[in-house]
């Protein structure tokens, strides 16, 4: 289930409480006091076979004498009779249930949602502090106050947390659209309450309290199309771990459980924040500042401690301040003191009259190279804060992307800062809060792009090898081993067009050795060859640079006594031999996989070599990737400075180093058997990059593969190619680089098709629908474009067709639109039955479109292709659409 019914918790028409009393310190009791005291406009209706009234109130002996069947239930009654209370509910036609009891085993808790499942009765719960919707007047919990109103929306799983920022809010005045408290998630998960919250008018921001994820693709499905809408913010509990001390990859010890988290939080396009006071602070940022695109920061002040301390918060956070150009700096000149700092931060200098302010802000929000702008001022006794703020007001209202304020103090500042505040500026109390939210802002943009990017699992390029990657695979099941042996792992690699040294694989005998050894040329390297062995060089298995023969067989001897002595059961099949490869400015790189057990398939990027668990200098992403995400990914690690060049060391072929990550990834989506893999190291220097060293665990379980991928990749396999009057046509999923060409597309539409498309007169779309059409969520949307293949280079689009699914896949709403030029040819009825096909595939039970009764074109294509025109509701207007539905399944 997922939004279904989720209506009824939120905005109830009327309430029953189930096991209401006034037994002093009891739930029930409690639960009883915040319902009444609310304000709730429907009818509350107390429950309890042992008491007539309550407070005046008559009560029922149970749900069958209620005089209707309640639109919310609030059960607080034992654990044993929750099953039955809920089937009760159930027959009555209740859809919606908050389960405070706590206690229930498993087996009462399986009994509770069979008895739900039928009627589809969505339970929040059990064992939780409840929902608080102020708008509605619903305060459903026994928190020891009511909420605000407002547009934040707080979800959490930890109960008292809810409490604790209940208050929070409350002394700081913060309204909150609603606050739930998740309980044990047996029905109503995180991922509901997203996609609900998603599309909630009342909420502007959602912010989140998270210990745990359970179903990883649900997850990201409802917060990818969450952070769409509006600005997600997370406080993700637990960073600390255990580690894996079992692993048998560097990949598998460095991939914890939070690192994962945080990348598909980054991956989901949310923020991610340590504090519940940064979860606020971010809110009022993002609610406020977020339409800011700067990178650079200005301080402007009239105190120079004040500057120096927003300038070190702004060097710490790796924050660049703006340089000042000669124009602004001249400007800045004719209105500040000849002794005015003359750089960033602009020091105004503390006896500023009010207008040397007005006149340093103008200076600046004139100049889009000054970047964001942050106002810090302490109170004088020269002139009144409040006179300042007044002053300044209708500056910063122009520019309220451009600026974020510091009010130094208290008291003294507290009306400017109301000022500022009225006036739609984001606030904080010190420079370094300021700072610190300017920061976590890019981090969120950052984020943001993310969404814009939708990879292949197979990404364009020379197809790999797989059957022979299979091949090596399953000698090596055969043979019993989990481990594939360096040159298997190799083969592996190479197999999806990562760069390989040459290995060879040799027995124990010292003479086939030299002979290798010299049709291969010195100076080589000798490695252990163990399937019980994973990390060589731990035990003495390696061997530098090894000059000649005699060298060699001393080599030889010395590794075969040395891992005799550290691992005296390991089994040693023999050796490898590999060239000795001289990059003397080459980086030390490592890039791997492994499997995590919610998020499913997770790749890993950074500082490569023996000391790679001490260096921890990695950073984890979420498959499928492409060049952008692998750049990004890149990115996050330190020794991506260093790939960059410096002084006479060129930059590294950094390119290369993302196709190696798009290679993992595209081989953990095809090898489902891959649980564990290393390359380590990857060198990489301007010549490129080659993987030294790999090492593969297998798992005949099969816990990759893009199955278990929790964000859904490109779906490439749907494109088609049909004829349709006489041309080649391409029929493909579309995809967000689609974007320009949507543009172009819609420009060639006649005015009056646009409105019969989007149900509004316009010329064009602004950037933020576009996106919207191009940057789709794959697990729940599809949509198709119409490629002209003999149109020549440019391909131009001819239609496109598109369908979002309920987050249930019950219906998917489709809407549909050719080139005007090409209209009533048979093209829109390609695109309608490439979606049916697709939808009906994926289990989707019904079509639906709303087409306006006008749009008689369209109206006879949904007829022809079995739709039928539901009977229209005689209250409607004339001219408005009708609804058209098909069957897909059956």
């Amino acid at each position: 289930m997922s939004i279904r019914n989720l209506e009824p918790l939120f905005a109830p028409a009327s309430v029953a409480l189930i096991g209401a009393t006034d037994r002093p310190g009891s739930v029930g009791a409690t639960v009883w006091r915040n319902l009444r005291e609310g304000g709730l406009r429907g009818p509350l209706w107390p429950v309890n076979p042992s008491r007539r009234e309550l407070d005046g109130v008559p009560v029922f002996p149970s749900v069958e004498a209620l005089p209707q069947a309640p639109a919310l239930a609030v059960v607080c009654t034992p654990p044993a009779t929750v099953p039955g209370v809920i089937a009760e509910l159930a027959r009555r036609g209740t859809r919606a249930a908050i389960v405070m009891t706590a206690g229930l085993d498993a087996t009462q808790k399986q009994a509770m949602l069979d008895a739900a499942r039928p009627a589809l009765l969505r339970v929040l719960g059990p064992n939780g502090l409840g929902l608080l919707a102020p708008h509605a007047g619903l305060n459903a919990s026994f928190a020891h106050a009511g909420a605000l109103p407002g547009e934040l929306a707080f979800v959490s799983q930890s109960g008292a947390l809810v409490t604790a920022v209940l208050d929070w809010t409350r002394s700081r005045g913060i309204g909150l659209s609603c606050m739930v408290s998740l309980g044990e998630q047996a029905d109503v998960d995180v991922g509901d309450l997203l996609d609900y919250l998603a599309s909630d008018g009342r909420t502007r921001a959602i912010l989140l309290y998270v210990e745990s994820i359970a179903d990883a693709r649900k997850f990201m499905s409802a917060a990818r199309s969450a952070a769409r809408n509006k600005p997600v913010i997370v406080v993700k509990a637990g960073r600390s771990s255990d580690g894996a001390a079992a692993a048998a990859s560097h990949t598998g010890a460095l991939a914890g459980a939070d690192a994962v988290i945080d990348a598909a939080i980054r991956r989901a396009g949310l923020l991610r924040v340590d504090t519940l006071a940064e979860l606020f602070t971010a809110a009022e940022t993002l609610a406020r500042f977020r339409d800011n695109r700067d990178e650079a920061l200005t301080i402007v002040t009239n105190g120079g401690g004040a500057g120096v301390m927003a300038a070190d918060a702004a060097g710490s956070a790796g924050i660049p301040l703006a340089p000042l150009g000669d124009a602004v700096r001249a400007r800045l000149d004719a209105v500040l003191p000849a002794n005015w700092s003359r750089r960033n931060p602009v020091d105004l200098i503390g006896d500023a009259p009010v207008e040397r302010y007005t006149a340093a802000l103008q200076a600046l929000t004139d100049e889009p190279a000054a970047g964001a702008l942050l106002f810090v001022h302490a109170p004088t006794a020269i002139v009144p804060s409040d006179a300042i703020a007044r002053a300044c007001v209708p500056i910063v209202r122009a520019a309220p992307q451009r600026v974020m304020a510091c009010w130094l103090g208290d008291g003294a500042v507290a009306d400017a800062r109301r000022q500022f505040e009225a006036a739609g500026i984001a606030d904080y109390a010190t420079p370094e809060d300021a700072v610190r939210a300017f920061g976590l802002l890019r981090t969120w943009r950052r984020n943001q792009a993310l969404l814009t990017e939708a990879p292949p699992a197979l990404p364009e390029g020379p197809a790999p090898d797989v059957a022979a990657a299979r091949a090596v695979i399953a000698a090596a099941v055969a043979d019993g081993r989990t481990l594939l042996a360096e040159h298997e792992a190799k083969a592996v690699l190479a197999a999806f067009g990562i760069p390989v040294l040459p290995t060879r694989a040799l027995g124990p005998d010292v003479d086939a050795l030299v002979d290798a050894a010299g049709a291969i040329g010195y100076p080589v390297v000798l490695k252990i060859r163990s399937r019980d062995i994973s990390h060589k060089s731990d035990v003495g298995g390696v061997a530098l640079d090894i000059g000649d023969a005699d060298a060699l067989r001393r080599a030889a001897a010395r590794m075969q006594a040395a891992v005799q002595k550290a691992q005296p059961q390991a089994r040693i099949d023999g050796f490898t031999l590999q060239p000795m490869l001289r990059r003397p400015r080459a980086h030390e790189l490592i890039c791997g996989a492994s499997v995590d057990p919610v998020f499913g398939p997770v790749l890993l990027f950074g500082a490569g070599g023996t000391a790679v668990e001490v260096l921890a200098d990695s950073a984890l992403a979420l498959p499928p990737l492409n060049r952008p995400l692998a750049r990004a990914l890149m990115e996050r690690t330190r020794i991506a400075r260093l790939l960059a060049g410096w002084r006479d060391r060129p930059a590294a072929a950094r390119d290369a180093v993302a196709d190696v990550m798009v290679a993992l990834s595209q081989l953990v989506a095809e090898l489902d058997t891959v649980a564990e893999l290393d390359i380590n190291p990857l060198i990489a220097d301007e010549h490129g990059v080659v993987a030294l060293d790999a090492r593969i665990r297998i798992d005949a379980r099969a816990p990759a593969g893009r199955a278990h991928f929790a964000i859904l990749p490109y779906p490439g396999e749907l494109a088609e190619q049909v004829v349709w009057q006489g041309r080649r046509v391409r029929l493909r999923p579309v995809r967000p680089e689609d974007e320009a060409r949507h543009r172009e597309f819609l420009a060639t539409l006649a005015p009056e098709d646009l409105r019969l498309r989007f149900f509004s007169s316009r010329r064009e779309l602004p950037r933020s629908e576009l996106a919207r059409l191009v940057q789709i969520d794959y697990a729940r949307e599809i949509a198709f474009v119409a490629e002209d293949l003999d149109g020549g280079a440019a391909e131009p689009l001819l239609g496109i067709a598109h369908a979002v699914c309920d987050p249930d896949n019950v219906e998917a709403e489709f809407a549909l639109i050719v080139r005007s030029d090409l209209q009533r040819r048979g093209l829109g009825r390609l695109l309608l039955d490439k979606l049916r096909r697709t939808l009906c595939a994926r289990g989707t039970q019904r079509l639906v479109g709303h087409v306006l009764r006008e749009n008689r074109n369209m109206c006879s294509l949904a007829l022809a292709c079995g739709l039928s025109a539901e009977t229209p509701d005689p209250a409607q207007p004339r001219d408005a659409s009708l609804r058209f539905v098909g069957a897909l399944q059956g």
